[in-house]
């Protein structure tokens, strides 16, 4: 064979490979294979076939698939932050290719949650105006989802589990879910509690969530807790919830972006720590342009930098 067969063929298994790790980590992230497919614009059993045949390359098993979900291994979780991670890089090697040679200028206008807004963005901004001074930004911060074309906004950032969106959409992070106490609620609990006691306990439930009361836990030998608490207290924003927590109101399950700085100084602990929840994903979402201004791409690039970072 000569060697540019080689080449091209190895640069076809190659791409081969990239799509199944988009594939796998739309599966992880839609908890099903049809979700999964009708967001990719792709037939369920193409991403089934795929998954499979990553499976089969490596000998190992990613995902348990039931009839009702589909969830990660432990393996799986692994291999999925870690794909996580390629394809964020991947993007932003194809938006670098993208990007213009002229230097971000105008108005950034950006809208974000707002626990995710103050924790991360707000600090991104500022490193983002001393790298591009000539920069404005004009940060709508807020729990609505606004959409992007409506209400003339460049970039949306979006956290937890993408809906259907004819939006363009750039995967640059995800996050874990955390339950947490103060040191003095955790206290109360026995060296090892089970799923009836840690229901019991005075419970925390942010407002905007879906499903604020029930949560499935993982342990690492892959056995599920289905835990429904009972709200002492609903808030409806998630930094009152970090702020009721702090005060000793109750436990409460929070993300690891907003509780960081709390677990580093031992403010507040993490309650089960051997149990997990599932991770959710961090997503810039955007008009479906051709071009995007240059301003943009430059902040994205600051943020996805921060968000591998932090992971």
């Amino acid at each position: 064979m000569s060697e540019a067969y080689n080449a091209r063929a190895g640069a076809n298994r190659g791409v081969n490979n990239l799509k199944r790790l988009a594939y796998f980590a739309e599966v992880v992230e839609t908890g099903s294979f049809t979700a999964a497919a009708e967001r990719l614009g792709i037939t369920k059993a193409v991403v089934s076939q795929q998954v499979a045949k990553l499976e089969r390359a490596f000998e190992t098993t990613l995902l348990i698939r039931t009839t009702r979900s589909v969830r990660p291994t432990e393996e799986g979780r692994a291999f999925y932050e870690r794909c996580a991670r390629v394809l964020a890089e991947a993007q932003d090697a194809f938006d670098g290719l993208a990007t213009d040679d002229r230097a971000p200028t105008g108005t950034l206008r950006l809208t974000a949650p707002f626990d995710y807004g103050i924790a991360i963005v707000v600090p991104v901004i500022a490193e983002f105006q001393r790298c591009y001074p000539t920069c404005t930004v004009d940060f709508l911060i807020g729990d609505a989802t606004l959409d992007p074309v409506g209400s003339d906004i460049e970039l949306a950032i979006r956290v937890g589990w993408l809906a259907d969106s004819a939006l363009r959409s750039r995967r640059i992070g995800t996050f874990g879910q955390i339950l947490v106490a103060s040191p003095a609620v955790a206290g109360t609990l026995s060296s090892n509690p089970n799923v009836a006691e840690l229901a019991e306990m005075p419970f925390v439930a942010n407002g905007n969530l879906r499903d604020p009361l029930g949560w499935t836990f993982r342990t690492e030998d892959e056995r599920q807790h289905l835990v429904r608490f009972a709200a002492t207290l609903t808030i409806s924003a998630t930094l009152g919830v970090l702020q009721a927590v702090r005060a000793g109101a109750g436990i409460a399950v929070l993300p690891d972006f907003a509780v960081a700085d709390d677990l580093a100084t031992g403010r507040l602990v993490r309650v089960m720590p051997t149990w997990h929840l599932d991770s959710g994903g961090i997503h810039a979402v955007m008009p479906d342009t051709r071009f995007r201004p240059a301003r943009v791409t430059a902040f994205l690039d600051i943020l996805a930098d921060h968000e591998r970072r932090r992971s």
